[in-house]
């Protein structure tokens, strides 16, 4: 694509239509701007528009993102439309394109100059950091922070990697030429803009066109910047000039800026700032304590008192957050003594603790209107840190080293708080969640601490006289955040509380699904799940069948219910409940019919629209825990459950409801399995649609049709040997080995084919499947296919003989088999993993050895003496000391593209079945075996072992034979 009139106005044009609001145009421009994408310098023209004063500010502006979208989709592509000359002409003209921008365009331009950096610097752009250092010092000089600060957010993107990217000797390279380039030049800014802002505090004027704002903006970039250089080591340079970045960081904590300050989001800025600089100390706090020590006083002040005049607003929140996470940094290490002294521990409670634990209007109108955002935060402790949850860190961090002085205290809050309550139940129920939440948060494990105290309170005392009340409530919906935290404490401490107090008050747990707020009927919901969950000792599972069938019917009713309620239509945490109740109770006939029914509406309902993944997922594996359970209890229940399911089975397929693929080609495996041979016709016909290549294209839909076809395999093998159905099969088969994405799927068909169908059956398909192999081997030999040859070799050996593998490989190929034993069988068995594979391969190698007249011959004893050493290793050794990690990467071509993924359904899931359910022990049968082969030969074979196998194998093979009592003569 050429730079000219008629390309700048065909882009312009492209351009300002996909900011159209009718699509038509819209649709038009995008392909066209597509198809234009993939010509030579294309991003190279793009930019020259941007560049274009002459064109309108929103055409550039829509150019500009295109530019950084087009570098995000080809710059690292080798076969990229972007040519290397276009490449190097794009790096050359974009910083001073950047900052010369306008503040929207100059953003977009900085993060494509990141994208390029990502993937170029330094090595292939080594002239990017000293002209970003160039023009840094230049704008400094001239008082340009539109500039600076677009100078600094583009270092900050680049720089963005080295806390991220594991520690390596070119990380270390990279992060070293940063630091010699770029260090002092950023803290010259620093200093420069430090000076600024506290003349500007004074009252003084600034420079010509610089204002408070920009200046804010920079100090926060070179935080930012700061974090990035520091976080792997401490460098020498800030090591040096640590007093200067430390002086000016204790200010921004200490100073007011009333100017600015003024105004929300002038506040909001100067608190970025606030919030970076104690993400920086804490940083150091964590990682160079000894080297930071000297400044410790003084900022464990500053942010004390910072704390205190930190307002309860929303707006302040992260402010709060990564304040209070500092002083918790300090309270857990060797300085914890600055939190002895007289009164520092009940003031932390008094004054950061209880206040920010305290229910505010905005946690209060985030429980009414967004209950999933609430849940996240509240119960699944999300990586949002809230200032309730931080606070109640910092008092675990303190009772680290003084857990009796916060536990006195702690107990004595809240017996006050609850006692307060009790004056005033309705003027002072925040009171009592405050203290329901702090024996709820400080009862929790702290990762790599013990519990604060076990005994903060007594829990079945507490239990009983405070949180049973609101259990009992008869009124579900009245003070429903207390209701919540009710039954949050129920699941908190759900294995202290007995059983028999616990199934007490298991009605009232129901009652509360029906309540109107989503987060109460969510909480009941997942209490109840995960009160089936709990196991005593040994494993045993404390809640029963028997347990739950008093209330089974009403549970589910209320379940079902709880589905009509105002958004809870797709309520993740009612449908998890389902799962876990149907796989613990007997489901009687009449109960199951309710049950399809109910989760089959559901399922017509979420195929219009799948929007919940989780609650999609819950969903059927509530309608496979159901069929297989109940079927598997009445197997007239199959033909009930078949027309329910089928009509909307078939709706997913006909609309092309990808997401719901994998998941019904599961479910309908499962019905295959359930069903009594002869297979009824309905399923023959959905078998033939299995068997076209159209079936297979989408990848992520190959494990799921795989499970399928071995369900076919398995129920109808005599369905398979005809009307070249089995030819279809191994096609199949043929196909998947061939990428290394599903190479392990096409292995699992042709195991279930050796498994399920007769040798006469299958013998005259051998050569070709021989072959098939025989092909991939040549091409690639990662460890994954390897793995998978070897388990089909012993199936097909322990299933039809040695001689059969041995005679059909030759003959594809004369003598083939001794290039595979030698250079594939003996070197990969070790990597076995899996208890049956380890027993089917170990059997079968111990019958090759002991069995087949090849291996006996003795022109192959350093074979056999070989194979020997393969399966000691193989049964003596620890995996983790014999299987080497997973190098093979997928191929990347293959993945792309897709959206939908194969999600394994838990309750549908194939049942593995052992080939050798006589064979109790491998090692015990390995050493019988080779000990009565050596008895017919004395001394042959263990000159043998002698010669060919390892050392520290001879002895373990001498300790299994003592295991076993059995000798090798």
């Amino acid at each position: 694509m050429e730079w000219n009139p008629q390309t700048l106005q065909f882009l312009s044009q492209c351009f300002l239509n996909t900011l159209s609001p009718a699509p038509e145009p819209r649709r038009q421009a995008e392909a066209s701007l597509s198809e234009a994408a993939e010509s030579p310098n294309f991003g190279l023209v793009v930019l020259r528009l941007v560049a274009e004063p002459a064109v309108d500010d929103q055409i550039r502006q829509s150019a500009a993102v295109n530019f950084k979208n087009h570098l995000r989709l080809r710059w690292a592509l080798e076969d990229s439309s972007i040519l290397e000359p276009e490449k190097e002409q794009i790096k050359t003209l974009i910083v001073p394109l950047m900052l010369a921008a306008a503040p929207r365009i100059q953003s977009q331009l900085s993060e494509a100059l990141a994208i390029i950096g990502n993937h170029d610097f330094p090595r292939a752009w080594p002239t990017l950091l000293p002209e970003l250092v160039a023009s840094l010092q230049n704008a400094s000089q001239a008082n340009d922070y539109t500039s600076i600060n677009g100078i600094l957010s583009t270092a900050n993107s680049i720089f963005g990697k080295f806390r991220f990217q594991y520690k390596s000797n070119d990380l270390w390279i990279d992060l070293r030429y940063c630091l010699d380039n770029f260090a002092a030049p950023l803290l010259e800014v620093f200093i420069k803009t430090a000076a600024l802002i506290d003349a500007a505090a004074t009252g003084a004027a600034l420079p010509p066109g610089v204002n408070l704002r920009q200046l804010f903006e920079s100090q926060k970039l070179c935080c930012s910047l700061f974090y990035s250089l520091n976080f792997q080591e401490l460098p020498e340079f800030f090591e040096d000039h640590m007093r200067e970045w430390m002086t000016e960081f204790r200010k921004y904590l200490t100073t007011s800026y009333p100017a600015i300050e003024g105004s929300a989001d002038g506040l909001a800025l100067v608190d970025e700032l606030r919030s970076s600089v104690c993400e920086n100390i804490n940083h150091y706090m964590e990682k160079y304590e000894e080297e930071f020590k000297g400044f410790l006083n003084d900022f464990a002040l500053a942010v004390w008192t910072l704390l205190g005049n930190v307002s309860q607003s929303t707006s302040r929140d992260q402010l709060a957050v990564t304040a209070i996470k500092f002083l918790t940094t300090v309270s857990t290490s060797v300085h914890h003594n600055l939190f002895a002294a007289d009164g520092i521990i009940p003031q932390i409670c008094q004054g950061i603790v209880i206040p920010n634990v305290r229910l505010r209007e905005d946690d209060e109108e985030l429980f009414e209107m967004n209950h999933i955002e609430y849940i996240r935060r509240d119960m699944e402790g999300s990586d949002v840190d809230t200032r309730r949850r931080i606070a109640c860190e910092l008092l675990k961090g303190i009772a680290t080293h003084y857990g009796d002085a916060v536990r006195n205290i702690v107990s004595g809050q809240i017996q006050s708080l609850l006692s307060s309550f009790a004056a005033n139940p309705t003027g002072n129920w925040k009171d009592k969640d405050c203290a329901i939440y702090l024996v709820v948060s400080l009862s929790t494990k702290k990762a790599g601490t013990s519990y604060v105290s076990p005994d903060l309170v007594n829990v079945q005392s507490f239990f009983e006289s405070v949180i049973v009340p609101e259990l009992q409530s008869q009124d579900v919906n009245g003070y429903p955040m207390l209701k919540a935290g009710a039954l949050k404490f129920f699941t908190m401490f759900r294995t202290q509380i007995s059983k028999h107090v616990a199934l007490n008050f298991l009605p009232d747990l129901v009652r509360f699904l029906a309540a109107e707020s989503n987060v109460v009927h969510s909480y009941a919901a997942s209490c109840i799940e995960k009160l089936l969950l709990v196991k005593d000792e040994g494993g045993v599972a404390r809640y029963s069948s028997a347990d739950i069938s008093p209330i089974f019917p009403m549970l589910m009713n209320n379940l079902f219910s709880a589905f009509k309620l105002p958004e809870s239509e797709e309520n993740q945490y009612v449908m998890k409940c389902i799962v876990r109740v149907l796989g613990v109770a007997d489901i009687p006939l009449d109960v199951a019919r309710i049950c399809i029914e109910g989760l089959g509406s559901l399922l017509s309902e979420v195929c219009k629209n799948p929007k919940n993944p989780i609650f999609n997922h819950y969903l059927f594996e509530s309608v496979a825990i159901l069929v297989k359970r109940a079927s598997e209890r009445d197997p007239s229940l199959v033909s009930v459950f078949e027309t329910s399911l089928f009509p909307r089975l078939e709706i997913i397929l006909s609309n092309d409801v990808t997401e719901f693929f994998p998941y019904t080609f599961q479910l309908l495996a499962l019905l295959v399995e359930l069903n009594r041979p002869p297979i009824p016709p309905i399923y023959m016909q959905i078998f033939e649609i299995l068997l076209s290549p159209d079936s297979w294209k989408r990848a992520s839909n190959v494990p799921a049709l795989v499970r399928l076809l071995q369900a076919f395999l398995q129920k109808a093998p005599n369905e398979i040997s005809q009307e070249a159905r089995l030819t279809k099969v191994l096609g199949i088969f043929d196909t998947l080995i061939q990428s290394s994405s599903t190479s392990e799927q096409g292995f699992y068909v042709l195991n279930t084919v050796i498994e399920s169908l007769p040798y006469d059956v299958i013998k005259p398909y051998i050569s070709h499947v021989w072959a098939a192999i025989f092909r991939e081997l040549q091409k690639k030999r990662p460890i994954k296919l390897l793995k998978s040859l070897l388990i089909f070799i012993s199936l097909f050996l322990v299933k039809h003989g040695s001689s059969n593998v041995i005679d059909t490989m030759n003959a594809v190929q004369p003598d083939i088999f001794s290039v595979i034993l030698t250079q594939f069988w003996i070197p990969n068995l070790k990597h076995i993993t899996g208890n049956i594979e380890l027993k089917l391969t170990a059997v079968a190698s111990t019958r090759l050895i002991c069995e087949s007249p090849v291996l006996l011959d003795p022109a192959a004893s350093v074979s056999w003496g070989k194979m020997v050493d393969s399966i000691v290793t193989l049964l003596s050794r620890q995996e983790q000391d014999r299987v080497e990690d997973e190098t093979d990467m997928p191929d990347i071509e293959e993945n792309a593209g897709y959206t939908a993924t194969f999600v394994r359904l838990h309750n549908a899931g194939k049942n593995v079945e052992d080939p050798l359910q006589d064979i109790r022990d491998p090692r015990e049968f390995f050493v019988a075996s080779l000990s009565q082969l050596c008895a017919r030969s004395p001394g042959r074979y263990s000159k043998v072992i002698s010669e060919n196998v390892d050392p520290e194998n001879q002895t373990a093979l001498l300790q299994l034979c003592n295991t076993y009592n059995l000798s090798i003569v």
